[in-house]
């Protein structure tokens, strides 16, 4: 069992990697094949849209099939497929086909893992974990910072994602020979998503988790590469340290998170702080767009480590959902957490492309008001949320 969870961990690192390494290609890839910021985001939005929408299906097969086959099968053909088709992209539209098939490729390697800890551990230590494992997966938003800026640097973007091809199809092998499958719950085959929807105490806590995760993926994933380039001209490299410093700092965030429901007695509250101290480092971001130096990099590097509360909402999410529906409920809880991510980063290239031509800095200004009104309206839904620590 622990060496199937080392492999799933493994896989999540290169699920947290995908979703974070064009903020570095941006240059190379806007230079080489005419991908834009907005083309760009567009693909970003896609491999989210697609790993969310990917979570009904893959929902149903971890309950049904079980999380070796669903994870090693997909990260193999569509992460593995995936890298492949953006080695070989001429044009941005292949970037962005290349992203879909990655998005389905990384859609069931973390729930794999949750799905084990929510069938095999004690509920108490559920948020616990799943903050380590994406405390350590997060090491794959560091990869795609500074390391990452200088493997294309040594070797070219296109040699570099056919090293991630193969690396990508290694773990997903990793995957079928050492993951074990649960035993079967009584009643696996009863109940639907739809159940779950029925349940009004997750309203709320679904809401949350669609905010919660957009602003730090968002400008983490992508906007903090063209934010640097346009407003302080600065080069690869130094992308490559800002997207590090904040990768730190979500992977910090992460490891904090985890025990801290049960040392406050409290997932809400926990929450709710959390992404409070995430809504003022937006406002600060809007109200001073041209800071620079350890001003803008702080406030962001405080947003990558309050921002990450992603496992503990899931957690609180998880709380509700019975046994035979384990599957079903922490890839619904991941669908909005995923999706809205997605649908924020397609809404976040269209105000780039309306607010640009001006101040180099009123696009970010935008981006930055759009994910700070979009979190405060979700806490205000998230005040009417029941308390549950298990």
């Amino acid at each position: 069992m622990i060496a199937g969870i080392v492999a799933l961990v493994a896989a999540y690192v290169l699920s947290q990697f995908y979703r974070a390494f064009l903020a570095v290609l941006a240059p190379e890839l806007g230079a080489e094949i005419g991908a834009g910021p907005e083309d760009l985001a567009a693909a970003s939005g896609v491999w989210f849209l697609v790993f969310a929408l990917a979570q009904v299906p893959v929902g149903v097969a971890l309950d049904r099939v079980g999380p070796r086959l669903t994870a090693a099968v997909l990260l193999a053909t569509g992460g593995a497929g995936g890298a492949a088709v953006f080695a070989l992209a001429q044009g941005p539209g292949a970037v962005t086909v290349a992203m879909a098939l990655i998005g389905a490729g990384c859609a069931p390697v973390l729930m794999a893992a949750y799905y084990i800890f929510a069938r095999t551990y004690a509920a108490a230590v559920f948020g616990t974990l799943a903050g380590v494992v994406i405390g350590v997966g997060s090491m794959g938003n560091i990869a795609a910072s500074l390391p990452l800026a200088a493997a294309v640097e040594a070797f070219g973007w296109r040699q570099t994602l056919w090293g991630l091809a193969g690396v990508t199809l290694a773990v997903a092998l990793a995957l079928g020979l050492l993951v074990r499958d649960p035993p079967r719950v009584e009643g696996v085959g009863r109940g639907s998503i739809w159940d779950l929807l029925r349940m009004r105490a997750l309203w709320p806590v679904l809401i949350m988790m669609a905010v919660c995760y957009a602003p730090a993926a968002g400008l983490r994933g992508l906007w903090v590469g063209p934010y640097f380039a346009d407003v302080f001209g600065a080069d690869a490299a130094a992308i490559g340290v800002a997207t590090l410093v904040m990768g730190v700092a979500m992977v910090a965030g992460n490891f904090a998170y985890g025990p801290l429901d049960r040392v406050l007695g409290t997932r809400k509250w926990l929450i709710f702080g959390g992404n409070l101290g995430v809504l003022c480092c937006l406002a600060g971001l809007w109200a001073m767009p041209a800071a620079g130096g350890f001003v803008t990099l702080g406030l962001l590097a405080a947003l990558g480590f309050f921002g990450a509360s992603f496992p503990m909402v899931m957690a609180h999410g998880r709380a509700f959902v019975p046994p035979h529906l384990v599957g079903r409920g922490v890839t619904l809880l991941n669908l909005f957490g995923i999706g809205a991510a997605g649908l924020a980063q397609w809404g976040t290239g269209r105000i780039h492309a309306a607010l640009g031509g001006g101040a180099a800095e009123a696009p970010y200004q935008g981006i930055f008001l759009f994910f700070g009104v979009m979190l405060a309206v979700g806490m205000v839904v998230y005040l009417f949320s029941q308390d549950r620590t298990d």
